[in-house]
């Protein structure tokens, strides 16, 4: 076993479990998705069944019949005098994409690869032999791709040189590198809520403390809330996604940033601004500089895998000299560089960027519209927010049933994330995220399941559930 789950952690990651009738099924349902998502990882012991009836405020039988129905779907096994311990999730076949052939897997908010991208790694595989007369171990970066980074930045009005940045293996070894280098246990790190997962998951390995701000798709950031977060707690660390926020979609606004700004820097707050959705653009128009041009104390973060392609791992942090000195000097416990061939590849590819741009806004274009006029179609009663660009839609439900709704599609060979996985402090059980970047027949497919899906989940919720959402809205 890796790790204990306490019955009160779990009960709060459950959040509002009972979506469904009997009891112990929903109980069942609730923790089969916090493994499939992987809150609960493999090897983690669960609490005791009287521990987790207390928290939960149920019967102890209820428990038991839900620890049997888990053992029965292969997601838990149970020694006596041991306990219940997690196992691997069986769904997944090695080497397959998807669990099972005709899935649709909207899990994954990438678009696919730019068409062009295969013709670029032809090019740069015929001059490998200057490639592999390198070392191979390069923790700051190919100077070449590094003075592509920094041109990008200056012409999008952010002054910078190649020694203000730091080539990266993805958007998420950025983030994780930072927040181990910038970071203390116990300190304070500020982030929206929903926000990426991931994100969140690094900043607390790395043992922060997070304070969590809203952001919604009607009203944006609480500027409210963030400037009592910056002046109450005084956070070492903030973790925004200004433009195409993941997942509402939201992109502040002048006077949000100009506010963020002024409480961060009286809070003495290192800015970390995650923009690996930024040009992701449909209506909005070029990306803008945002901040007064990065002040000290801001910290950018780009990646290719979003505009370019998921498999080319390849990011990159943009930061005054003494933080890229400091990351530098304590990447080699993390990761010895980022590959020398998926450097040259991304160099060649800001030569095109405003193609491949061009070229990702007619395909998100494509899947936002086709999903939307499907939602309208088919779950008329679901809130569907518009957004001038990013890879997904934050929908409103008519019940707060999303985690029931995810396990009930999947069984139907939809593949989805429940919105409690993008929260910080619980909750946005009424919310799913729903991605626009697979194919527009893929998506309208897609609808036409959920819309069976959610009858079911829909007729078979207690009338608790129902009563709690009407007294809400």
């Amino acid at each position: 076993m890796d790790y204990r789950i306490s019955a009160r952690a779990l009960s709060a990651a459950l959040g509002g479990w009972r979506t469904r009738e009997p009891a112990y099924e929903a109980l069942a349902d609730g923790i089969r998705l916090l493994c499939l998502d992987n809150r609960l990882a493999p090897r983690t012991a669960l609490p005791a069944e009287r521990e987790l009836s207390a928290a939960l405020g149920v019967s102890r039988s209820t428990v038991t019949a839900a620890y049997r129905s888990l053992r029965e779907t292969g997601h838990i096994d149970s020694v006596r005098g041991s306990g219940s311990v997690t196992l691997p999730s069986r769904d997944r076949v090695p080497g397959r994409a998807t669990p099972f052939p005709g899935a649709i897997d909207l899990q994954q908010a990438s678009p696919p690869a730019w068409p062009g991208l295969a013709g670029v790694f032809a090019e740069v595989a015929s001059s490998s032999a200057a490639l592999i007369s390198r070392v191979g171990y390069d923790v700051v970066g190919a100077p070449e791709l590094r003075e592509a980074i920094a041109a990008h930045y200056s012409a999008r009005g952010i002054a910078t040189d190649p020694t203000e940045v730091m080539v990266t293996t993805g958007a998420q070894s950025a983030i994780h590198l930072l927040a181990t280098v910038m970071l203390g246990r116990a300190d304070r790190a500020l982030i929206e809520t929903p926000t990426y997962p991931h994100a969140a998951e690094a900043l607390q390995r790395a043992g922060a403390r997070l304070v969590g701000v809203p952001v919604t798709t009607d009203a944006g950031w609480d500027l409210d809330r963030m400037e009592q977060a910056f002046a109450r707690t005084l956070p070492v660390l903030a973790y925004l996604m200004p433009d195409f926020h993941n997942p509402t979609g939201r992109s502040m606004t002048d006077q949000e940033r100009a506010a963020v700004q002024t409480a961060a820097e009286r809070a003495g707050t290192m800015l970390v601004i995650d923009e690996t959705t930024a040009e992701l653009d449909i209506d909005r128009g070029p990306v803008r500089a945002g901040f007064d041009g990065d002040p000290t104390g801001v910290v950018r973060l780009g990646s290719l895998g979003k505009t370019v392609w998921g498999g080319l791992r390849v990011g990159w942090i943009r930061a005054e000299r003494d933080v890229i000195r400091r990351l530098v000097a304590a990447r080699s416990a993390h990761d010895l560089g980022t590959p020398e061939f998926d450097q040259a590849v991304a160099a060649a590819l800001f030569a095109q960027h405003p193609q491949i741009v061009a070229q990702r806004a007619h395909v998100l274009r494509e899947g936002r519209d086709a999903l939307s006029a499907a939602l309208a179609e088919h779950l008329p009663r679901w809130r569907v927010p518009h957004t001038d660009g990013g890879v997904s839609l934050w929908v409103e439900l008519d019940a707060p049933l999303s985690s029931a709704l995810v396990m009930a599609a999947r069984s139907d060979g939809v593949l989805l994330s429940a919105g409690p996985r993008f929260s910080v402090d619980g909750g946005y059980e009424r919310h799913l995220r729903l991605p626009f970047t697979a194919p527009a027949d893929e998506l309208v497919r897609a609808v036409a399941v959920l819309e069976q899906s959610w009858q079911r989940v829909r007729s078979g919720a207690p009338v608790a559930v129902h009563e709690l959402y009407d007294a809400v809205v």
